[in-house]
């Protein structure tokens, strides 16, 4: 069985992980198994017990590069799309990932915060706004921007279809 790897979606909500993480495992699952990890779903179930401390984000992507780890030793590509505002969580998981001998792609999706003020698709800006939401990434909690990423896209350039095509190429996934 041969090993898979791990594409690590990051940035801020509404930035466009989810939706390009979707498309990528989409284009990806004819020739290669994937498995799709959404830090939403990862709430509802697995995380249910983390709120959004700093500690519970950083324990929502260790479990998280966990899971991947268990997938990729698989021969699984795990597509994790996940804020992970936390550059140390970040880094952690990508040690893991190295110590497991399993490819690890961190993906920044770089778009600006008016951008996805602009598209809030779970009304959290809005509610973040209005006080009900008060540790929101990139407003009252930080966002630290990956240092060294190993791509960075821009969804608010280019359509989904031309981020995937870019990503394919340049994560060499046929």
């Amino acid at each position: 069985m041969s090993i898979g790897q791990t594409i690590w979606f990051t940035g801020l909500s509404g930035a466009g992980k989810t939706t390009t993480a979707v498309a990528l495992v989409g284009a990806l699952t004819s020739q290669h198994p994937t498995l799709m990890i959404d830090g939403d779903v990862l709430r509802a179930g697995l995380s249910s017990d983390l709120g959004f401390s700093t500690d519970d984000r950083a324990e929502q992507v260790r479990r998280a590069g966990e899971v991947a780890i268990i997938a990729a030793q698989q021969g699984i590509i795990a597509v994790v799309s996940l804020v992970s505002p936390n550059a140390a969580a970040r880094d952690l998981v990508r040690r893991r990932h190295a110590e497991a001998g399993i490819s690890f792609a961190e993906i920044y999706v770089a778009t600006p915060l008016e951008v996805c003020i602009e598209r809030d698709p779970k009304s959290l800006y809005a509610r973040a706004a209005q006080g009900s939401v008060v540790q929101m990434t990139g407003v009252s909690d930080p966002y630290e921007v990956p240092a060294d990423p190993d791509i960075t896209i821009e969804t608010h350039n280019f359509t989904t279809a031309q981020i995937v095509e870019q990503l394919r190429v340049q994560l060499k996934l046929n």
